[in-house]
């Protein structure tokens, strides 16, 4: 069953100036030391945190709260499998909130995808909650 929905669309652009106004200060406050070298390593630094800002705000969306209830920027990371493929973890408030609405007997699976086109990064998140083995 779906628990939650949540999609944002990001300026690159914006988050480019963002990044060259404050620097340290504004990657320290939104970004974990993964998303950070990630994005470091990228050619298009400013396209890779703008992926993941819009992914944090589409899964505070998801998660029915938006950003202003309690749940920081870092408690949502968005890293990478080795094919790949996104993957939002979420820890602290975000965590507590996903457990929380999360039935019981069943656990719940965060989807993410990213996709960005000049000027523009979009990303959707959407949480299921899947029936625990043997139920």
């Amino acid at each position: 069953m779906i628990l939650g929905i949540g999609t944002d669309l990001a300026n690159i652009d914006r988050i480019a100036g963002v990044l060259e106004r404050h620097g340290d200060r504004f990657r320290n406050r939104v970004f974990t030391e993964t998303e950070q070298r990630k994005a470091e390593r990228r050619r298009d630094v400013a396209g890779t945190y703008a992926k993941r800002w819009a992914a944090k705000e589409a899964c505070s969306k998801a998660l029915g709260t938006g950003l202003r209830m309690g749940i920081a920027w870092k408690d949502m990371a968005v890293s990478n499998l080795r094919t790949g493929q996104p993957v939002m973890e979420v820890t602290g408030w975000a965590k507590e909130r996903l457990d929380a609405m999360t039935p019981p007997g069943h656990e719940a699976i965060i989807h993410v995808t990213l996709t960005d086109d000049h000027p523009w990064a979009q990303a959707f998140v959407l949480i299921e909650a899947r029936p625990l083995a043997g139920r």
